[in-house]
């Protein structure tokens, strides 16, 4: 089994200031949590201040950096879109596409998540691709349906174990401090993971990350769960302490 990923989304939150400071915390407890991979997507703004700090802490090779998205495109009249290849020449390594903040408040749909996710194995970095129901979908009964087409939609051609992780992120509970039961988690895994089948090979080995609210006080029993590979982080990676405590938390993989 590959090694838990614990991966931070900072969103709009960030400036020079926190990268430094963040960095300095990760370096005083990132030894303690060498049982998983960690990774940080910050602002874009943040990217290379982040691993400069990082580099200078001496962990930039414990805590890779990524994106929160990118534009399908290399280049282009796409005005305040930045595309995967400078998120690599940047130092990125892994790029988080389909967000449901970016298919809600950008009307992305799994078409342009595909494509997004494309460019992303084409620039060389690891595409960590979004699915994840609305409260709506749930109360309709509809949940491993629109998990079912979403992976099916906007998994990248090309895409396998190494190079792409998917994250289960039910919409409604992301920064409500709700969370599905175990039992629907490890349904929504298994799932995800069933439907991945039909497009990659070797499934077994494909990180699901479940990201929905989790904290240091739910991680332990979150990341036990049997198909749950790592988790994607929001709030509570804004805070080194917490990022390495659920870290901490997380179950040893060879």
């Amino acid at each position: 089994m590959n090694k838990v990923l614990i991966a931070g989304n900072w969103k709009m939150n960030g400036l020079t200031g926190d990268a430094t400071r963040e960095a300095a915390a990760l370096a005083d407890g990132v030894a303690e949590v060498a049982h998983v991979l960690l990774m940080i997507a910050p602002p874009t703004t943040l990217i290379h201040p982040l691993r400069i700090k990082l580099f200078e802490r001496g962990i930039a090779d414990r805590v890779a950096v990524g994106g929160q998205d990118c534009h399908a495109e290399v280049n282009g009249a796409h005005t305040g879109d930045v595309s995967a290849e400078m998120i690599a020449d940047l130092g990125g390594s892994h790029v988080i596409v389909g967000h449901s903040e970016r298919r809600t408040d950008h009307g992305e749909s799994d078409a342009m998540v595909k494509a997004k996710a494309e460019a992303a194995l084409r620039a060389g970095l690891v595409a960590i691709v979004c699915v994840g129901e609305t409260e709506a979908e749930r109360r309709g009964g509809e949940t491993l349906a629109v998990l079912a087409r979403q992976v099916a939609g906007s998994l990248p051609e090309g895409a396998t174990v190494k190079n792409t992780v998917i994250a289960y992120e039910p919409v409604w509970a992301i920064g409500t401090g709700l969370t599905p039961s175990t039992d629907d988690i490890v349904e929504a895994h298994a799932a995800i993971r069933a439907t991945a089948a039909d497009r990659m090979d070797a499934t077994d080995n494909l990180r699901i990350l479940y990201g929905g609210s989790v904290k240091p006080g739910n991680a332990a029993e979150l990341l036990a769960l049997d198909g749950v590979d790592g988790a994607l982080v929001g709030g509570a990676s804004l805070k080194a302490a917490d990022f390495l405590a659920i870290a901490a938390a997380a179950p040893a993989r060879a």
